[in-house]
């Protein structure tokens, strides 16, 4: 099967497509929504029970943190409006990035038990693996009853498309290249957001002699250093070298490369000692709280400032692209599939809960509480703040990648990658760092 269609993601113009968390997960809190119960005649359950209007319906996602579960319970309040007799279970499993829901889900697949939907990042990643291995229904007919091959930019309907067939339906756009800092720090000490290296490593001397922390970072997830790696590469080699590593025409241990590990290394000599242990949005929260000046990590975190924190955009927190990336927007998209092997009246169930996750109405109340932005082109601006609103300006008109860890690439060089990362935070060595890589990419073809 040829792998999902990929178009030069980097090249995309005003109808284009927009990787983590993220949309991620923080705590250890679920929500499950109450139930009510089915029709009682046996004829009318039956009935019911093939429309999708009664039974019960799994959620399976990473979606455990505030921001994320309050806008899950509010697609899902928009969903029990519709359906009422649908009894909706939150199968949430904690885990920034899906970390840990990814095991849990495959356990379930390789059980013949999947859920009703599941999330899953657009791209070449896990979505691919599922579709490839046959455990997912193309979608073509839902969207086109629903209009949605005009709603969407084609772009992103064709990272979701294997073979003419498309699997998934989106339901947010998060954009990873993104620097987050504390105003108040910044305009104490007269410092701008970076948009070089040479200005971050300049700002940070100034911070770190002033005894703040320049740089928050976390990786309890082993995650999010890759994603700022991502980022640290992408504003080092530029898009389009970017992207021939992500499809697998470029070499891991290119100069280029080389000279991004190097400046990783260099950043991370300005980060808090304890990031083994900090979770993303607590990292977060040393920015937030003024313990630190900055901090890399998509605009999920946006979502933690304004919905868990009550901060306000542009007075509380800052926002720039990461050093190096203007011009560029890292893609990561949520997006629901319907897994092959459901009886018929779970499809039923599944596929009016992807009507309304894909809905106008349904993406209008998850995503400003989620502090990201619906992706379908008759989005309105008013509906978000001032962060969600400039990023969709850059997702309408800057060049667009994809993000390593973030649904990029396949699940096994994804995971290599992050264990070659884990060794690289303590080696320093970056020779042995990029050599892994680079035997990772050959082991796991990332084109074909």
């Amino acid at each position: 099967m040829k792998r999902i269609k990929k178009v030069g993601v980097t090249a995309f113009g005003v109808l284009t497509l927009a990787a983590l968390v993220t949309g991620c997960g923080t705590s250890n809190t679920t929500t499950n929504s109450s139930s009510t119960s089915n029709t009682s005649s046996t004829g009318n359950t039956t009935s019911t029970a093939a429309s999708g209007t009664s039974g019960k319906l799994e959620i399976f996602s990473w979606w455990t943190g505030v921001s994320s579960s309050k806008a899950l319970k509010a697609l899902v309040d928009v969903y029990k409006k519709q359906y009422p007799n649908v009894t909706v279970i939150n199968e949430a499993v904690a885990g920034g990035a899906g970390s840990n829901a990814h095991a849990v889900l495959a356990t379930r697949m390789t059980n013949n038990k999947p859920p009703g939907t599941f999330q899953v990042h657009a791209g070449h990643g896990s979505l691919l693996s599922w579709i490839q291995a046959g455990d997912m229904s193309p979608l073509n007919s839902l969207y086109k009853s629903q209009g949605w091959y005009n709603d969407y930019p084609k772009s992103l309907l064709n990272l979701l498309t294997v073979n003419g067939k498309i699997y998934a339906v989106p339901v947010d756009m998060q954009r990873a290249n993104v620097l987050w800092y504390n105003p108040a720090i910044f305009k104490k000490y007269n410092l701008t957001a970076p948009t070089t290296f040479s200005q971050f490593f300049s700002d940070a001397k100034v911070l770190k002699a002033h005894g703040i922390t320049p740089l928050a970072v976390a990786n309890h997830g082993n995650w999010e250093t890759t994603l700022m790696f991502s980022d640290v590469l992408l504003g080092t080699v530029g898009p389009t070298e970017y992207d021939k590593l992500l499809n697998g025409q470029e070499s891991w241990t290119s100069p280029g490369v080389v000279k991004a590990a190097n400046t990783f290394t260099k950043m991370m000599k300005y980060a808090n000692s304890d990031y083994s242990a900090l979770h993303w949005a607590e990292a977060d929260q040393m920015v937030a709280q003024g313990k630190a000046a900055m901090n890399i990590m998509g605009d999920w975190a946006q979502g933690y400032f304004t919905t868990d924190l009550h901060l306000t955009p542009g007075k509380d927190f800052g926002w720039a692209p990461t050093p190096g990336t203007a011009g560029s927007f890292g893609v990561v998209s949520d997006v629901f599939g319907l897994p092959s092997k459901l009886s018929a009246s779970q499809k039923a169930v599944a596929t009016n809960f992807l009507k309304v996750l894909g809905s106008n109405a349904g993406q209008k109340v998850f995503n400003p509480l989620k502090g990201t932005f619906s992706p379908r082109l008759d989005a309105n601006p008013k509906d978000y703040d001032a962060y969600s609103q400039a990023a969709m300006k850059s997702f309408q008109k800057d060049k667009l990648v994809l993000v390593l860890g973030q649904g990029a690439v396949n699940p096994g060089f994804t995971t290599s990658f992050e264990n070659a990362m884990e060794v690289f935070l303590t080696s320093h060595n970056t020779t042995q760092f990029l050599q892994s890589v680079q035997s990772a990419a050959q082991a796991n073809p990332l084109s074909s």
